[in-house]
């Protein structure tokens, strides 16, 4: 797997440099895929010069037929995407930011590029972050404590502010600038801009049955899909945080993983990746080889009962399961810090995290 992923790597550094109008292969000519394979060559010989390697027309020395074969690897790789991607053209597919990731600036980074990758070919990508660690860093450096009721965090409306503040200025902002520097084009989507997501206030009940106020905590009840569809059909990378707006305008902190099931359902997604801190569902937590690669919506379902999936995985999971039921084909639940495990995970036979299925 470690060779998979250099190899990934050294696909995806070449694409950097076939933007400018120079160059026989441009990066716009990716999206044409009925000329895939004609960009392989020169994505090969751009692989080539991009490591400095030079080779002469007749290969004739040991280090040549290595470089050979190292070249015949890359187009393998690239052939076996190629069905996944003519595929998933055109298809929406949600993904789901935050938590440990976004202290991890190389899986950031890397995860923008896989994104990238995905507009580029054809896919329409979407973006939903959280970003709570951040969050309680900002209130511990404001010299407020946090309060939590019934297990989750309360929301005041000095917390409110700067959950805003974080969520929309500091994250989003960063995720588009970081796209756009890529080569992409992205926007971000919020109350400052285009508001896409619409919530009710939440009320959760206690043991007793008595109800618990959260303060300015929402569940999405809408979205925007117009907007978003617009934004997606001019080749635009939509970056959502997850402050969400009553119908009367009022903030409401929404939780990531569940807005970001509201927009795989509203779009009828292909897929929906969760980024996570394992690389899938695992029958033993402790062991990362026990990772199932293909479960249903029942087997998970069973797996929350006996208790093997349990503590923060069961919301991302039964989040997955809500999607699943309203039409999404695929979750897919994917290691945030392998580099380009989303790539690997969409556009390969054998996939790196967990693909959760009807």
């Amino acid at each position: 797997m470690h060779s998979q992923r250099e190899t990934v790597g050294s696909l995806l550094r070449p694409i950097e440099t076939w933007r400018g109008p120079a160059r026989i292969v441009r990066f716009q000519d990716l999206i044409a895929l009925d000329r895939f394979l004609f960009a392989v060559p020169a994505f090969i010989w751009s692989c080539w010069n991009s490591s400095s390697i030079k080779v002469s027309a007749r290969p004739h020395s040991q280090n040549s037929e290595s470089l050979m074969e190292e070249a015949i690897r890359k187009a393998k790789v690239l052939i076996e995407a190629l069905s996944w991607i003519q595929r998933f053209r055109g298809r929406y597919v949600v993904v789901k930011l935050g938590g440990s990731t976004l202290d991890d600036v190389a899986a950031v980074n890397s995860l923008l590029t896989d994104v990238v990758f995905m507009a580029t070919v054809g896919m329409k990508p979407v973006i939903v972050h959280g970003g709570g660690k951040a969050i309680s860093a900002a209130m511990n450096a404001a010299g407020i404590e946090a309060r939590f009721v019934a297990g989750r965090r309360y929301t005041d409306r000095q917390t409110l502010q700067i959950a805003s503040r974080v969520l929309v200025e500091d994250i989003c902002q960063s995720v588009v600038d970081q796209i756009n520097r890529n080569g992409a084009r992205s926007t971000g989507l919020h109350y400052g801009t285009e508001n896409v997501l619409t919530a009710e206030k939440l009320t959760l009940k206690d043991d007793q049955g008595n109800p618990v106020d959260l303060g300015h905590v929402g569940h999405v009840t809408e979205v925007d899909v117009d907007t978003l569809v617009r934004v997606c059909s001019t080749g635009t990378i939509p970056v959502i945080p997850s402050i969400a707006l009553s119908s009367v305008g009022h903030r409401l902190n929404v939780n990531a993983d569940t807005a970001a099931a509201a927009v795989a359902r509203a779009l009828s997604a292909e897929k929906l990746i969760f980024l996570s801190d394992i690389p899938g569902i695992l029958t033993n937590i402790k062991d990362p080889t026990s990772r199932l690669s293909h479960v249903t919506a029942a087997q998970v379902r069973g797996l929350i009962a006996d208790g093997t999936i349990a503590g923060g995985m069961v919301p991302k999971v039964e989040a997955a399961l809500e999607s699943l039921d309203a039409g999404v084909r695929k979750v897919h639940i994917v290691d945030a810090s392998m580099l380009h495990s989303v790539l690997l995970e969409i556009y390969s036979d054998t996939g790196v995290g967990t693909e959760i299925v009807p």
